[in-house]
């Protein structure tokens, strides 16, 4: 069998172009569309990627400034929570400071009022002893109250110890001034003589004396001389009173001055069981 070369050549030649034209024309822009389409791919999964990352680190973000807000949540909470139980513990002390002073006011107005009653009822009953005493002396004894008192008084003066009567007596010498005679009433005349008397008797002296009244003394004759006094009231004999009227209205004022004691509360009944 003869080789026809020249259609073996042909043949070769057409065969060549037609790969030449398929590769140019057909397979190149197939692998340039893959190529570009593959990289178009790989493209958006690294976006992809990229997105993931970013929204993975914005989920972290929020996630930890969430965290945050809760610390800084809490710790507001505990700042308000610790201000409010201040603010209580202050008004608490507030008030109890304020209910302390005025029950010390209360107190003091209480102290201050039995005070002015107990010297308006001492000096009360002392003008009532006074008058009574008077009237009584005058009535049953035939002699006024200023000579009884004067009695009473150089009677005081007759039974001093003899310790007082020299310390008496030695000031008495040595005053630079007439001793002064203080009485709660105008004496007469008799009863300054009596007075006299039983002085110069008593200390061996001729002693001047100097007589002035002196209402708060109440039914009273005070002598005194350089610092040296002896006297003689009728207060003298109100002093259990008024220890007495004060123990009264002391208690008085500390029944007052007790809170009142809360009424109890009843307990509430337990319910009756059922029965079947």
């Amino acid at each position: 069998m003869l080789i026809d070369w020249f259609t073996v050549i042909a043949q070769v030649v057409n065969f060549l172009i037609l790969v030449w034209l398929l590769k140019h024309f057909l397979y190149q822009p197939i692998l340039n569309a893959i190529d570009a389409r593959e990289e178009r791919i790989a493209k958006e999964l690294a976006d992809a990627d990229a997105k993931r990352a970013e929204a993975q680190q914005e989920h972290d973000e929020f996630e930890r400034k969430n965290a945050e807000f809760d610390q800084q949540r809490a710790a507001l909470m505990d700042k308000a929570t610790d201000e409010a139980k201040g603010e209580r513990q202050r008004l608490l002390d507030e008030a109890r400071q304020a209910a302390d002073t005025l029950s010390a006011k209360r107190q003091e107005a209480l102290r201050n009022e039995v005070h002015h009653l107990n010297k308006s009822l001492i000096a009360r009953t002392q003008q009532e002893v006074f008058a009574i005493a008077r009237k009584a002396l005058t009535d049953l004894a035939g002699a006024s109250l200023e000579e009884r008192m004067v009695a009473a008084f150089i009677s005081r003066l007759a039974e001093m110890d003899e310790e007082s009567k020299a310390a008496l007596g030695e000031s008495i010498k040595s005053a630079s001034e007439a001793v002064l005679v203080r009485s709660a009433f105008e004496l007469p005349e008799p009863q300054r003589t009596a007075i006299q008397e039983a002085l110069n008797e008593t200390f061996s002296l001729q002693i001047p004396l100097r007589f002035e009244t002196a209402p708060e003394q109440i039914g009273g004759i005070e002598l005194s001389a350089n610092g040296q006094k002896v006297a003689w009231s009728i207060a003298d004999y109100l002093v259990s009173l008024e220890k007495s009227v004060e123990a009264l209205l002391k208690d008085k004022v500390e029944v007052s001055a007790q809170p009142e004691a809360k009424p109890k509360a009843k307990p509430k009944a337990k319910p009756k069981a059922k029965r079947d």
